[in-house]
């Protein structure tokens, strides 16, 4: 019998009306196809008409050469669902090292999955499970996922890792990882593991768009920690929202971030850390040309990495907490980072310090950036209730208020009765005069309050802002530092960066040069060194 090169899925057996079960056909369907490939060497695929296709109890065991190509988002649908069997993840497709035997002698190769939607709302696990995907497959060559909308699924959307010469483009995640309460890394929209390839993986991710996914909008991890980071990973013009980080680099090296877009993050629009599986941060990274704005706490957040790592050309504004912020987290790497470059970006309006040094740096180099107007967490304690206060899904209002636009960015609403113990809590990520626009209370939930919306007349309270509120602080020990050409300074009115630069008592500023900068007008003295700088050169800074 000869097997087609390409098969009609409804031909074939599908039925598509959104009640039947079409799991059994597609299997057999794909595994006809996988044979007869496996016998001539010769791929096929799948075409899928429009329709409503069930996939129930049970995911689909992909084959090599097996490729799936639909009619398009919204005309081609897969819904996935589980009632028969609650602790049974269900992927659409997957093949995996640990269930299948997945490795690189034992991979998927030429596959192409492309131009339709996967449905993951009905999918429900007793337990959090992180192989609740949308698709869930390892070890793919020469694969192309292209034009997909994953939605609503418990754990991560497009769930694939080992992807060597593939391209992921036009994949739009939206809600993803459902089920995870937020301790978990596996809730993403796009999650990648590295690694698996050797020290090259050659992959792009382009025009991707992940929106309100439970932990990273796209995220790159590692999967052993003994593994080389693996090189040659593209992120382009993509853009990431309102989900808990917006990209990640959990474990690559030289990883290429270009012309992406990450706002309204929860905790930081860009991160390197040991947050991943193997605890190892990314290193050797370059991010340019990209928009990292108004997200909840930080617009850039970097650690656990021994370095370099550079960002080029950004734009980092309108951040709740720090627009740059350079850390350590327990368990990562703890060793000074090496050739952190930042250089021509421009940092402005963040709530607290532009850049912040929480952890230590070896030979950083400042060069060339616009850190003004930062520091706009500056208005006093406040609070009230009564008339005039209302709240909304995503805002609370006071009617007799007289805030200073900003001045309350990144703080922590608390709103009650008069009993602390009985407050809820929101973040606030902007104010007017009067609103306070509140952060959803976790990535994609359509309302800041863990239980209801407060009624009328709610007291409420707003704590103190923190000072001083610097351009750049350091606060941990900076050796051989290059700090050059930077304009530092802030035109606003009224002035909330208090200093230019500003070296914490706990940090040691030691060697390197600063110099041709211009620190003038800033709120206060354009340098604060409660710790004195050792050695190196200071000259030619206007103040």
């Amino acid at each position: 019998m000869t097997v087609p090169l390409t098969a009609d899925a409804q031909e074939s057996g599908l039925i598509g009306d959104g009640v039947a079960d079409d799991r059994p056909a597609l299997q057999e369907l794909v595994d006809a196809l996988g044979d007869a490939t496996a016998a001539d060497g010769r791929p096929r695929t799948v075409r899928v008409p429009a329709g409503r296709y069930v996939i129930r109890d049970r995911p689909v065991l992909w084959r090599s050469g097996v490729s799936l190509v639909g009619a398009g988002r919204g005309a081609t649908c897969f819904e996935l669902s589980n009632p028969g069997a609650p602790t049974r993840p269900v992927p659409l497709a997957w093949f995996t090292t640990a269930q299948h035997g997945a490795g690189r002698e034992r991979h998927l190769a030429d596959v192409t999955f492309a131009h339709f939607e996967i449905d993951g709302l009905r999918v429900r696990t007793e337990e959090y499970d992180v192989l609740a995907k949308g698709l869930g497959l390892q070890y793919v060559l020469r694969g192309r996922f292209t034009d997909l909308y994953v939605h609503d699924t418990a754990a991560t959307g497009f769930g694939c890792d080992f992807l060597q010469d593939t391209v992921v483009e036009g994949v739009l995640t939206e809600r993803c990882g459902r089920q995870d309460p937020g301790e978990d890394m596996g809730g993403a929209g796009i999650g990648i593991g590295v690694g698996g390839w050797g020290p090259v993986e050659r992959l792009a991710v382009t025009d991707c768009t992940a929106r309100g996914n439970g932990t990273n909008g796209i995220f790159l991890e590692l999967q052993q920690d003994d593994w080389v980071p693996p090189r040659g990973i593209r992120i382009t013009s993509c853009h990431t929202e309102d989900n808990r980080y917006g990209i990640s680099d959990w474990g690559a090296d030289g990883l290429l971030v270009t012309g992406c877009t990450m706002l309204g993050n929860h905790v930081a629009g860009f991160d390197v850390s040991a947050q991943g599986t193997t605890n190892v941060g990314g290193r050797g990274g370059l991010v340019t040309g990209c928009v990292i704005d108004a997200n909840t706490g930080d617009g850039i957040a970097l650690g656990n990495t021994p370095g370099p790592y550079g960002f080029h050309g950004n734009r980092v504004g309108n951040n709740g907490r720090y627009g740059y912020w350079e850390h350590n987290l327990a368990g990562g790497d703890q060793e000074p980072a090496t050739d952190i470059v930042l250089e021509s970006n421009d940092i402005h309006d963040n709530a607290l310090d532009g850049i912040r040094v929480d952890a230590p740096l070896h030979e950083p180099a400042f060069l060339g950036n616009r850190i003004r107007g930062n520091g706009r967490r500056a208005a006093p304690r406040t609070g009230g209730g009564g008339e005039g206060v209302h709240c909304g899904p995503l805002s609370l209002t006071d009617e007799r208020a007289d805030w200073l636009p900003g001045g309350h960015r990144g703080k922590e609403l608390a709103v009650g009765t008069g009993s602390e113990q009985d407050d809820v809590t929101a973040v606030v990520v902007d104010n007017t005069t009067t609103e306070l626009t509140l952060a959803p209370v976790r990535p994609g939930a359509g309302t800041a309050w863990s239980g209801g919306t407060p009624g009328p007349g709610a007291g409420y309270r707003l704590p103190d802002c923190p000072a001083p509120r610097a351009g750049l602080t350091a606060a941990a020990a900076v050796t051989h530092p290059y700090v050059q050409g930077n304009r530092v300074r802030d035109d606003g009115h009224p002035r909330t960066q208090v200093h230019a630069v500003w070296i914490a008592p706990e940090a040691t500023w030691t060697g390197g040069r600063v110099s041709g900068n211009d620190f003038g007008g800033n709120a206060s003295a354009s340098t604060r060194f409660d710790s004195a700088p050792s050695g190196g050169r200071w000259r030619d800074n206007a103040a």
